[in-house]
């Protein structure tokens, strides 16, 4: 039940920011970038300013070549040795590694500033703001609104379909031209962007989708009257994959911590516990509400999903009796079912450990409880033994499987360590791997402003073979701007 190539997907939707944004075609990135930095200098800040710098080219470089027209129609590919875009266009999830290579490089700019070295900002800030608002606001061509019937309610909602269509808002997101993973990913760089920027559109537009994908949850109750939880994978689908519950951890605690000592309330929907299937609803604080999801999914996904390796599966299937939807009425209302889940199924892909380190790390972070300290410290040794191997492309080198859609799981991957480095400092050294691979791949192999696929193997001997994914360039550039932060903490 893993993404399929075919079907790619993320969201967003009609809250458009208000201030008119400034074209950035207005300028044109260099075909060739040509660093400014020299790479010579290893003292932690001019590390971080490097890393940032080649950050920023990779983005420039995508943006100049991935992107077509003033509704940035982002192509899926792109070969530097034929010139070649593909007609593919990027799916929604594609689109949105785009939003998050920028936060990361505005994220770092602003610290690196803070440090007293204002020479990027000055330069890129501006326009990077820009650029955000720009992929905000054409991100509308992936919105779609539809009816659904969920656990607790029929509703309508405006959310991000798989596929990109000509006309903002008119995307297909019935069935499962949607998925609840995609609508996370972007809830989640919508709320940096509001950290990073205080457009409250951002914010607003953050809270929307979460109660989208909030109704997703399964309240149905077992025979103990117990809630049975977990997201499934889409409101077209039965299945609860890890990328359907871990990426909505963060958030939610981030939510919680923006509403920390607010009054502002929320409606909970759920079903009774004592006959199992009345609906109720009542209101709570958001701040609260928000913290209980946060841990709810959290432990959902550890109790059902974990392996004896320590690390995390792909999904609960093994539907019983079946895998398609189904439904009940109760008191004339239809809502849908529970569909029992008996087997984890995998593979182990990195983002699923990534996803929850970044979760247990934030859930500690809010609560001080020690039991997520002690999950992100065995989770982040569980993982790096599981997923990197020493020499195995290059001597000295960690090589991380690239096969897919791997680069960019293992991008999530390495936030995770970053997000668990403040409590558990063995995570520095996972870090650097991913350090000494990029550096790797830039010094031997960039390419007109390009990466490959491989940064340890370099470019197919076929040139017509190297053709690599927008959402790839954008990862290594998330990479960098990352690293670029975590230089800056080191220097602390």
């Amino acid at each position: 039940m893993r993404r399929k190539a075919t079907i790619m997907r993320m969201g967003l939707w009609p809250i458009l920011i208000a201030a008119a944004v400034p074209s950035l075609y207005g300028f044109t990135a260099p075909p060739h970038p040509i660093s400014t930095v020299n790479t010579t200098l290893l003292n932690k800040e001019d590390r971080a300013v490097q890393n940032l710098d080649r950050a920023i080219q990779l983005v420039d470089r995508t943006v100049a070549v991935y992107f077509k027209g003033d509704g940035m129609e982002m192509g899926r590919f792109y070969n530097p040795f034929t010139k070649v875009r593909s007609d593919e266009r990027g799916s929604v999830w594609m689109y949105g590694s785009s939003i998050e290579a920028v936060n990361a490089i505005l994220k770092s700019l602003k610290t690196l500033k803070d440090k007293g070295n204002s020479t990027l900002y000055d330069k890129h800030y501006t326009r990077y703001t820009a650029l955000l608002n720009q992929l905000y606001d054409n991100a509308a061509y992936y919105l779609g609104t539809f009816n659904l019937t969920s656990f607790t309610q029929t509703k309508e909602w405006t959310v991000y379909a798989v596929d990109r269509v000509n006309q903002k808002g008119k995307a297909n997101v019935s069935g499962i031209l949607n998925v609840y993973d995609d609508q996370m990913w972007l809830i989640r760089e919508f709320i940096e962007a509001y950290k990073l920027t205080g457009e409250k559109a951002y914010l607003t537009h953050a809270e929307y989708l979460t109660a989208y994908v909030l109704d997703g949850w399964d309240t149905g109750r077992d025979n103990k009257g117990d809630e049975i939880g977990g997201i499934p994978w889409g409101p077209g689908y039965v299945t609860k994959h890890s990328c359907s519950n871990g990426p909505m951890v963060s958030p939610l605690v981030w939510l919680h911590e923006l509403y920390k000592g607010k009054s502002d309330k929320i409606e909970h929907r759920y079903i009774d516990g004592k006959d199992k299937k009345t609906r109720k609803t009542k209101q709570e604080k958001k701040s609260d509400y928000y913290l209980a999801f946060a841990k709810k999914i959290y432990n959902w996904q550890k109790q059902y999903l974990i392996t004896s390796q320590g690390v995390y599966d792909d999904m609960m299937g093994g539907c019983q009796p079946d895998c398609n939807l189904a439904y009940e009425t109760i008191n004339g209302v239809k809502y849908r079912k529970s569909t029992l889940l008996t087997d984890r199924l995998g593979p182990t892909f990195s983002y699923n450990s990534g996803t929850m380190l970044s979760g247990g790390a934030d859930l500690y972070r809010a609560t001080r409880d020690k039991s997520y300290l002690r999950d992100v410290s065995e989770l982040s040794d569980a993982s790096f033994r599981h997923f990197a191997k020493l020499g195995a492309t290059v001597p000295g080198y960690y090589t991380y499987d690239v096969r897919g859609f791997n680069n960019w799981f293992n991008g999530v991957l390495m936030r995770g360590y970053m997000d668990v480095l403040p409590m558990h400092k063995a995570t520095a050294t996972y870090l650097d791997s991913f350090q000494k691979n990029l550096d790797y791949g830039y010094d031997n192999y960039l390419y007109e402003g390009h990466l490959p696929t491989n940064l340890l193997g370099g470019w197919d001997k076929d040139k017509e073979k190297n053709g690599v994914e927008s959402m790839f360039m954008f990862t290594y550039a998330a990479q960098y701007a990352v690293l670029a932060q975590f230089e800056l903490e080191k220097s602390q």
